[in-house]
């Protein structure tokens, strides 16, 4: 997760008003036009995000506390905060929409800068899987969803009734009712012990390349090194990961273990089984 903050974008305290949990998340866009340029340059992201803000604050008629937001997924991948998390949205359209979801808004608009990337699915998937760990439940929704507007645009849209998926594809059949990849644990430590083989060998057990991924998307492994293979930079890239759990010494050694593996799957949308 490529995380920017409140603090990093020189913003004090959200004064939106507290809400520690909702039925889940709506996804929103821009409405208007959004320059392609965007796209060249990380910086200008920055800059509507804070415009965004400065808008609604300015918006007297509304009364915003803050940005509306919750927060903005961005088209490299970064994930802006703006109320954060245990903030009841102001972007849904009435209050009772508001208290029932969160609210994510990625930095695309109706025309101009019209397509969502796969970094900025992938920010809004972060936003997502980060307001469940903190009260959201499961749902996600657009915000046309129980509101006469066009938002979140086509494009969005389109991929939020798909069920919000992380983009890359997946190469773990999902468990049947969720979607979500399942990585079986006693497979998972078989590779772990076998691995690394000499190049160009099989994969030895394909889950090892979601738990890879998930590991990548957490800073902690290179995504040069992410081959099917539970090999000596997996195992410290996970070792890494227990670490960050909080087990150290002998608990954090590189070959998974059922809650960490479970933290990390919650994390990053996948199930673990036995």
């Amino acid at each position: 997760m490529q995380l920017v903050t409140r603090k990093t974008l020189g913003w004090p305290a959200s004064a939106a008003p507290t809400q520690a949990t909702a039925k889940g998340v709506k996804v929103h866009y821009t409405g208007g036009a959004v320059s392609t340029a965007l796209l060249k340059d990380h910086n200008r992201c920055l800059a509507l995000w804070r415009d965004i803000r400065a808008a609604h604050l300015a918006n007297v008629a509304e009364g915003y506390s803050d940005v509306a937001y919750n927060y903005a997924g961005c088209v490299h991948g970064h994930l802006l905060e703006g109320r954060g998390i245990g903030r009841r949205t102001g972007a849904n359209g009435s209050q009772t929409l508001n208290k029932a979801h969160y609210a994510i808004l990625g930095l695309v608009g109706s025309s101009g800068l019209t397509q969502p990337t796969d970094e900025l699915l992938g920010a809004i998937r972060d936003g997502i899987e980060l307001l469940r760990e903190h009260g959201a439940g499961t749902e996600v929704k657009g915000h046309k969803d129980g509101y006469a507007t066009s938002c979140p645009g086509g494009p969005l849209y389109a991929w939020v009734k798909q069920g919000a998926p992380r983009p890359g594809g997946k190469p773990v059949e999902p468990k049947p009712g969720t979607g979500r990849p399942v990585v079986d644990l006693s497979q998972l430590l078989a590779a772990a012990k076998a691995d690394p083989p000499k190049a160009g060998t099989p994969v030895s057990y394909e889950g090892v390349k979601v738990v890879e991924d998930a590991l990548v998307k957490e800073g902690l492994l290179a995504k040069s090194l992410a081959d099917g293979h539970f090999g000596t930079a997996t195992k410290a890239a996970y070792g890494l990961w227990q670490m960050r759990c909080g087990w150290s010494g002998k608990d954090a050694d590189g070959l998974p273990g059922k809650s960490s593996l479970s933290k990390l799957g919650a994390r990053r949308g996948f199930n673990v089984t036995a």
